[in-house]
């Protein structure tokens, strides 16, 4: 009886301890999570200022130097046989290659102002050319604006591939152009080897 009184004090001691070890335990737990939780909103802020420091930095570029890093990032990315053909006679194609897995890719390049926005002429002439004069399985139109509504209805309806200020953003970012092509119209373009029809020309009366 003696024996077992005097262990309480022992026991109670000893809980205490495991207590006051497993509540520090748990302090350090959440001030790990809390630590975790600042450092994922740092990285992401942090994550942000760099892709707006580097969008400043492609706004400053001039066209002919934007159309060489569209034509990087498409070699970035795995596409091969990359080359600018941007200028004069251009035909709206401004870079060409071919997709990782053998798809004609034609880009064509507006480096216009981020408060701009892509008129549907421009589209109209992509469109125009980029399926029946270069061949394209993959018609990329990437420009450093919005696209305006007309601009994006005709990408949707010809399967023009159309990459706006974000969505650029995020290739630039790291996202990989593949990753990209369902996000926009109605996704990589038409399937390898088949070319959007043309459309037949009426004879005259």
């Amino acid at each position: 009886m003696l024996f077992a009184l005097w262990q309480v004090p022992w026991i109670v001691l000893g809980v205490g301890v495991a207590g006051g070890v497993g509540a520090v335990c748990w302090c350090g737990w959440r001030a790990h999570r809390r630590e975790r939780a600042g450092d994922q909103v740092w990285r992401e802020q942090n994550r942000r200022m760099e892709l707006e420091r580097s969008m400043v930095a492609i706004d400053a570029m001039s066209w002919q130097d934007f159309e060489h890093y569209v034509a990087e990032l498409c070699r970035r990315d795995g596409c091969t046989d990359v080359f600018v053909s941007g200028g004069s006679g251009d035909l709206a194609a401004d870079v060409i290659g071919r997709m990782p897995d053998g798809r004609r890719l034609v880009v064509q390049v507006k480096h216009y102002a981020p408060h701009r926005s892509v008129p549907s002429g421009d589209m109209q002439k992509f469109v125009g050319m980029a399926f029946a004069e270069h061949h394209a399985d993959v018609a990329l139109f990437v420009a450093t604006c919005a696209y305006g509504k007309a601009a994006r209805d005709l990408a949707v309806k010809h399967n023009i591939v159309a990459l706006n200020r974000d969505l650029f953003g995020s290739w630039n970012s790291g996202a990989p152009l593949t990753s990209l092509l369902p996000l926009s119209g109605t996704g990589g373009g038409p399937p390898r080897g088949q070319r959007a029809p043309r459309k037949r020309q009426q004879g005259t009366a």
